[in-house]
């Protein structure tokens, strides 16, 4: 895994708040020059941190390699302080309030399954969280898409 600096994190950052933001104006906001910006992009790139034209990042090119989804049980008066309380931790991906087994289920990354074990019990000792179900992901074969829906949307029409 190659090791990034702070302006290629920021210039990362930077893409995910504003994907079609001009190189001028990214080498403007983190004060270099163009050229450093368009080298950065370019070792971003090589290295596959960036993917669909840096509107997505591959954490796991940044060193995030494992993948886990939680499913949290919390006691209902505690909800939204549980869903705050997620908000606050920086490995939490994506949050949403779920039916059936659990309450919540959340995506994480961690850098390996000792830092994914200090998430956990992040997690778990907050207010109101009873117990948590944790599943690894071992591989993906399909990333999140809307494309094949939309292409059908317009196709066909809306049915």
């Amino acid at each position: 895994m190659a090791t990034f600096d702070s302006l290629e994190l920021r210039l990362v950052v930077a893409l995910l708040e504003e994907p079609r933001a001009q190189i001028g104006d990214l080498a403007s906001s983190l004060g270099v020059a163009r050229n450093t910006v368009q080298s950065r992009l370019k070792r971003l790139d090589r290295a596959g941190v960036l993917r669909s034209g840096g509107r997505e990042v591959d954490l796991a090119a940044l060193g995030y390699d494992v993948l886990a989804f939680i499913t949290i049980e919390v006691s209902h008066r505690e909800l939204d302080a549980v869903i705050a309380a997620l908000r606050q931790q920086e490995q939490v991906l994506e949050v949403h309030e779920i039916s059936g087994r659990g309450d919540i289920w959340c995506r994480v990354v961690a850098l390996d399954t000792h830092h994914l074990q200090s998430v956990l019990r992040s997690i778990l000792r907050m207010r109101g969280v009873i117990r948590t179900e944790t599943s690894l992901a071992l591989s993906e074969h399909i990333p999140y898409r809307a494309e094949p829906l939309l292409r059908h949307l317009a196709g066909q029409g809306r049915h």
